[in-house]
């Protein structure tokens, strides 16, 4: 019965469609259905993914803003109390030129700032020979920038006494620190142009501006630097402050002048020393409104400079410089 039974499934009715086809149909129809089952759900799975990736996407956007944020909103210890002397240990030194190099100090965790105003300095004292010395030096590097550490540009002179005593530092080594001091505190525009002549490590306290006004989208003061050496491989910060310039041309100007140029085919400065031509061709009048003339380098540069600017009409300063003054002497 079983053999018949299986037989008479696949024997002709005399109608149109046969056994075969009937079952063919079936199996074109369960492909039919699977394949649009089947791309059902991979549009399904596809669609989840894309989803996934986007809001994971959303989520890590928002978790490096909110870090961003966090980092920028944190607060910093400041390190510097005034009126007290603290020890700040060597990290690192990056030599520039046989006697003059870029050192690290670091402060007691990356939750401290130095907590120097811009434009003012810190006071370093030793005690060498059995005197005690005290020497004042500017850092180029600014709070918002180096948590836990501060940079100082010394020249080590054979014949000098504390920048001598820091170029013989080695890793590890201390230096005690006081600070702020100086009459010089800058804040957003409170001058509309400033001048600027300095020579030598004298570039310290004009590149702290410079980079504060250059990081500051706000701040429209207007720079115009004469920066005098010896040569050009004693431009320290030459890159720094050509990046400066670059990033707000028009705004930032360096002037170079050196004594004698190494290569003069293609030196492209000035060549010699400030000369009141020069002072007036790339320094702001007196007249105008919101104009300073900062000073900073050898001493002999810095009162002939001074001499020449009161000829020009600036009006001459304090015998010690305070923030107010038309022609300011770091």
């Amino acid at each position: 019965m079983i053999e018949n039974t299986q037989t008479n499934m696949f024997v002709d009715t005399g109608s149109n469609t046969t056994p075969n086809h009937f079952h063919e149909e079936k199996i074109v129809k369960y492909l039919e259905n699977a394949k649009k089952f089947d791309i059902f759900f991979l549009i399904i799975a596809v669609s989840i993914v894309i989803f996934y990736k986007m809001t994971h996407k959303y989520k890590t956007d928002i978790s490096e803003l909110e870090e961003e944020q966090d980092e920028n909103e944190k607060e910093y210890k400041k390190a510097l109390v005034h009126g007290e002397f603290h020890q700040y240990p060597l990290l690192s030194k990056n030599e520039l030129t046989k006697e003059t190099a870029i050192y690290r100090f670091g402060l007691p965790s990356d939750s401290y700032v130095l907590g120097l105003p811009i434009g003012q300095h810190i006071s370093i004292k030793a005690e060498i020979d059995g005197k005690k010395l005290l020497r004042s030096y500017t850092p180029i590097s600014l709070d918002y920038e180096a948590p836990g550490y501060f940079d100082l540009l010394v020249k080590a002179y054979p014949t000098g006494n504390i920048s001598k005593m820091i170029g013989e530092l080695k890793i590890g080594d201390k230096i005690d620190v006081c600070g702020p001091a100086g009459f010089y505190d800058y804040n957003e525009n409170c001058r509309k142009k400033l001048g600027m002549v300095a020579g030598g490590t004298g570039i310290t306290p004009m590149y702290q501006i410079m980079k504060a006004i250059a990081d500051n989208p706000k701040d429209t003061t207007e720079i115009s630097l004469i920066y005098g050496n010896t040569s050009e491989s004693e431009i320290f910060l030459k890159k720094e402050l050509d990046e400066l310039c670059e990033r707000r041309p028009g705004q930032i100007n360096v002037y170079y002048l050196i004594d004698k140029p190494e290569h003069p085919d293609e030196w492209k400065g000035g060549i010699g020393y400030v000369t009141a031509d020069l002072l007036k061709e790339k320094i702001a009048s007196p007249e105008e409104d919101g104009v300073q003339l900062l000073l900073c380098g050898p001493p002999r540069m810095v009162s002939s400079v001074k001499r020449m600017a009161v000829a020009m009409g600036y009006t001459k300063g304090k015998p010690v410089s305070k923030m107010e003054d038309q022609i300011f002497a770091f």
